[in-house]
């Protein structure tokens, strides 16, 4: 055989003909750089307000689902305070002077007065209070004033009579209490010209 034959292990010959490889396009575009960019803050701040929506509407519905928890008997409760009133007033018109003296009268008061306080009680569970306001300011938020009492002595705007008690649910008014207020006197009407100015009055509106 005349023909050599190559070493297998042997570098295979360089071929001068062929140009080493270039490295063509590689290099970044500026243009298309700063495009990327922008486009990867867009992309960054939408997903930021993406995650801030979904947690304000998570909160929401947190806050909206204890609102139900917490008020749920409200409709129940204010149909409930018409009760908790003929109670009160069934009471109020036993004359005090008689229970001693008629056995089944007493027994009648005693009876109406653990029915009244059993249903306080279960109002007290459910975070219902009376709102009992005598003596203190006339507030429209709390109080409904249904007139004016003059020569009470008391500051204008004392609540001096309470018609009809008012209740609270945890922070949320179920019924407003209606009352009388002191009304403010001219002025010289008190000793040493105390008193309020000629004409001055508690609004009564609530």
């Amino acid at each position: 055989m005349t023909d050599e034959k190559r070493d297998e292990g042997a570098p295979a010959p360089a071929n001068d003909s062929v140009a080493p490889a270039e490295i063509v396009g590689l290099a970044p575009d500026a243009d298309l750089l700063e495009e990327a960019r922008a486009e990867a803050a867009r992309l960054k701040d939408q997903l930021l307000r993406a995650l801030a929506e979904t947690e304000n509407v998570r909160r929401r519905g947190a806050r909206e689902r204890e609102d139900a928890q917490r008020y749920a008997a409200a409709n129940f409760a204010r149909d409930m305070l018409a009760v908790a009133d003929n109670l009160g007033r069934a009471l109020q018109h036993i004359p005090a002077e008689q229970l001693d003296s008629d056995p089944a009268l007493k027994t009648l008061y005693d009876g109406v007065a653990a029915t009244e306080r059993q249903l306080l009680s279960a109002f007290e569970r459910h975070n219902i209070r009376r709102v009992e306001p005598l003596g203190e300011k006339f507030d429209s938020n709390l109080h409904q004033a249904m007139f004016e009492v003059p020569g009470t002595g008391q500051p204008a705007g004392t609540i001096v009579q309470v018609l009809q008690p008012g209740y609270m649910m945890h922070d949320r008014l179920l019924r407003a209490a209606m009352v009388g207020v002191a009304k403010a006197e001219p002025a010289g009407a008190r000793p040493n010209g105390e008193g309020t100015q000629p004409g001055s009055r508690i609004d009564t509106v609530a």
